[in-house]
């Protein structure tokens, strides 16, 4: 096998290898022959098929298994004798054989040269929580709360309440909607309607009207009341209040615990409360590790290509996000992504390095944990644990989860950290928690 090496940019190598024709349609026939001894074809005996049949049959896919494959080999086996590190998978050019010699171009781009990372400068501060009884509480409140039943009352609305609507308005002169008036419910209180429609409910029954002075928002998604002050007529059409369950044997079995038993009720809810908050938790340490590690390298350059091929994977992704959320025709170019995408890209090739210099390699524990986690907020835990399994690009997905985590606290505990402890609400809930 013959190498050469072209340097096309600061970070991007192209390489051409050249091998022996014969190396590939060695294998070719290789695999033919072994094909010929087990084929099932109509009109011939099994292990008498004629050669020609064979290579018309499955020649073509063969000869694709086996050129990807050698590809595959001899690429892997070149970037290591060249001591050349890819920083993803390269752009393969296949020629056809010529004078007995088989030759591809592979145009790549390779991790930087970091030098050796020292984590040990970076000051990262690490958030600690746990869960409370008082958390477990809230939570089974919330539940109750998800659970509750509305039943209409003769009396005038109150705070807490489901209130029926009917809404018109008028502004300059015309009349929103023109004929009729819309309908919908709020719970008073909730902030699901503005804030003074809201405030006129209170202490109004079944059947009453009033005129409510309004500013509406500039983006208010009537256009004809964007940003204009208008009259809005609102007629409460019913009141109806909650009616919460409470937490005995019928609510806990609705919840999937036999035998209605509170205490084991209360320590699902927590470890549920636990998984979230494990979750949490570590998203925020890799969003502060990965901010200070790519900070510390901000001088270097990162392989362009790759940035850009992330920026529009993101642009793809908001496209069909946008879709999704009803909005047709939406392009949005990659370029808005760029910043986000080098981040992105720089973060992974960082972590991966710190990696390989330290010899972090996957935890099959850690793995498994994983694995039983994420099966466990499923109906049937098992059934999960062997779609992994049998799935190799969710493994696969799974696998680098766990690795880049696993790296991500090894970081943590050799930067130069500090630890802050926080309540479960102010991780879960930022800037809403008291």
């Amino acid at each position: 096998m013959q190498v050469s090496i072209e340097n096309v940019g600061n970070l991007e190598r192209r390489l051409t290898v050249s091998l022996p024709a014969e190396r590939l349609e060695g294998e070719v026939k290789s695999r033919l022959r072994e094909i010929a001894r087990t084929a099932r074809i109509k009109g011939f005996r099994p292990g008498k098929v004629p050669p020609k049949v064979i290579e018309q049959r499955y020649g073509e896919q063969v000869r694709s298994e086996a050129l990807g494959e050698l590809i595959r080999e001899t690429f892997n086996e070149a970037v290591s004798r060249e001591n050349l590190r890819p920083a993803a998978a390269p752009d393969i050019q296949a020629g056809n054989a010529e004078a007995g010699e088989f030759r591809y171009v592979a145009t790549f781009e390779v991790v930087p040269d970091f030098g050796q990372i020292d984590v040990a400068k970076l000051k990262i501060e690490r958030v600690v929580a746990s869960v409370e009884d008082a958390d477990v509480d809230r939570m089974i409140e919330t539940l109750r709360q998800q659970r509750r039943t509305w039943e209409p009352v003769e009396r005038a609305a109150q705070s807490g309440d489901l209130v029926m609507v009917e809404t018109w308005a008028e502004a300059d002169g015309q009349r929103v909607p023109a004929e009729g008036a819309e309908r919908g419910a709020t719970v008073v209180g909730s902030g699901v309607m503005i804030a003074e429609l809201e405030a006129a409910l209170i202490g109004m029954s079944a059947g009453d009207e009033k005129t409510v002075e309004v500013a509406f928002p500039a983006d208010w998604r009537v256009e004809a009341l964007a940003g204009k002050t208008a009259q809005v007529r609102i007629k409460a059409v019913r009141v109806s209040e909650a009616r919460v369950p409470e937490v005995d044997a019928a609510f806990i079995e609705s919840f999937g615990v036999s035998g209605g038993d509170l205490d084991r009720f209360r320590a699902e809810v927590r470890a549920n409360l636990e998984r979230e908050l494990r979750g949490a938790l570590m998203a925020r340490l890799r969003g502060e590790v990965v901010e200070k590690l790519v900070a510390a390298y901000e001088g270097i350059e990162f392989p362009p290509r790759l940035i850009e091929n992330e920026a529009r994977g993101m642009a793809r992704q908001a496209e069909q996000q946008a879709r999704q959320q009803g909005q047709q025709g939406v392009t949005i170019s990659h370029e808005v992504f760029l910043p986000a995408a080098r981040k992105r890209v720089a973060a992974g090739l960082l972590v991966g390095e710190i990696a390989r210099q330290h010899g972090l390699r996957l935890d099959p524990k850690r793995l498994n944990e994983t694995l039983q986690l994420i099966a466990s907020t499923y109906e049937d835990p098992q059934q999960v644990v062997e779609l992994y399994r049998q799935d190799a690009q969710l493994m696969q997905n799974l696998q680098a989860r766990v690795m880049e985590e696993q790296v991500i606290d090894w970081i943590a505990s050799h930067a130069d950290a500090t630890e802050r402890t926080l309540s479960f609400d102010e991780v879960m809930r930022p800037g809403q928690a008291a």
